[in-house]
């Protein structure tokens, strides 16, 4: 069974799953919202009456998401009990398919990590070998101290290719040739009995970002990971756009010179062919005898190599990514002129870069974008740093829950609810 509006494949577990609960998932998510709340409070948010109330919450309750955790003040007449959201009810895993590595973080439910662990990998070309290292660091994270035994919600998955909503196990044969179209986690759902939840990295890391992160409070956002590959994910009226086919946010594959460099999607100058980390990498190379005294100079260098000597003001490095932020910028300002968000979030390995990668792109803008547009947009860095991908991916498991409740597993030792009817 599927459920492709939350982009869900396989392994779907619900308690219940014929009976439909939307006043009890309402009332559920209004508790996780405020923490802590009363049942007079939740009547009067939700416009509901106090019978109505103390029933669904009698039934929300034995699932050991919530308790009853003491008085709050009194609006007159005997205090309040207040019912408080389990933040440590459950947990759930979030997993980052890189194109050179793959990173798992175990996540309460609220977004904070609990385990994290990354590892290297050529992903793009190992499938077999991915599949087995998302297990084993899958089961490192539900192994360690921190997830105590907690019942497992569902597992996130990001990948590193468009995802269509239709077909969400299906990978891109252009992205990721070797997988031949088939992502092959089933197993993961089959060990450990829970659903799983699969989109887009760059979707995913907007998604932690508005819901953790550099977002903020606002409900338009772009989110742009820069590593091997570049990728958007875009926020709009609080949801993740994904297009009509799932392809909505390949800014990589935008051409910013059309006689450039031939990329592998068939088309050239492919702002990915400029900006990614191959190409930087690239880039720097070809400088390399313009800067003798460089630190890189006379090395083989990685991406990250070249983003560390940039941060201590090597003028090679510099100079590449002053010439990625200027692309970079290019392409920002037409996504600040045509979405107009209100936030642009810069992920991926160059956010490590901060001012040193945000100074010249936001002046690349600054010429090239509507000066409303740019008025309206704040362009930062990633809050979440690495682990903002891994996250959303978790964030993708707990937003579907809480819109459906019944995705949650029980969770053992949940008591019964008082029979205190709502404080007047």
């Amino acid at each position: 069974r599927m459920q492709n509006d939350n982009l869900t494949w396989k392994g779907l577990r619900r308690t219940d799953p014929d009976r439909p609960r939307p006043l009890a998932d309402a009332v559920l998510r209004l508790i996780w919202e405020e923490r802590q709340i009363s049942r007079a409070g939740i009547a009067r948010r939700a416009n509901l009456s106090r019978s109505t109330v103390s029933e669904i919450v009698g039934e929300i309750l034995p699932m050991g998401l919530v308790s009853e955790v003491g008085e709050g003040p009194s609006r007159g007449g005997r205090r309040p009990i207040l019912i408080e959201f389990q933040d440590d009810a459950c947990v759930i895993l979030g997993v980052e398919m890189s194109a050179t590595h793959v990173a798992v973080a175990l996540t309460d439910l609220r977004g904070k990590v609990l385990t994290w662990v990354t590892e290297e990998h050529p992903v793009r070309t190992d499938p077999t070998g991915t599949r087995k290292l998302i297990e084993k660091l899958c089961l490192h994270c539900l192994s360690a101290p921190a997830a105590e035994g907690k019942p497992l919600v569902g597992i996130g998955i990001a990948v590193p290719s468009p995802v269509n909503p239709a077909h969400p196990d299906r990978l891109s044969t252009v992205v990721l040739p070797a997988w031949e179209e088939r992502l092959g986690l089933d197993g993961l759902s089959e060990r450990w009995g829970v659903p799983l939840f699969i989109d887009n990295d760059a979707n995913l890391g907007a998604l932690a970002e508005h819901w953790w992160g550099a977002g903020g409070d606002s409900d338009h956002l772009a989110y742009i990971k820069v590593a091997t590959g570049i990728g958007s994910g875009h926020v709009i009226g609080g949801e993740i756009y994904r297009g009509a086919t799932g392809v909505a946010g390949e800014i990589g594959h935008i051409a910013i010179d059309p006689l450039g460099k031939p990329c592998l999607c068939g088309l050239r100058g492919c702002l990915v062919t400029l900006v990614g980390g191959r190409a930087l990498e690239a880039r720097a190379a070809e400088l390399e005898n313009d800067y003798p005294h460089s630190a890189l100079a006379g090395k083989t260098f990685s991406i990250h190599d070249i983003e560390s000597a940039g941060l201590a003001g090597d003028p090679l490095a510099l100079q590449v990514i002053r010439e990625a932020a200027t692309h970079l910028g290019t392409a920002v300002a037409g996504l600040l002129n045509l979405m107009n968000p209100a936030v642009v979030v810069l992920g991926g390995g160059l956010s490590r870069l901060g001012e040193v990668m945000l100074e010249p792109l936001r002046e690349m803008v600054q010429s090239s974008s509507l000066v409303s547009s740019v008025a309206a947009a704040k362009i930062l860095t990633s809050k979440l740093g690495p682990q903002s991908v891994a996250v959303g991916a978790a964030t993708l498991v707990l937003k579907s829950a809480l819109d459906d409740s019944r995705f949650f597993p029980a969770v053992p030792g949940s008591t019964s609810p008082s029979s205190e009817e709502p404080a007047k």
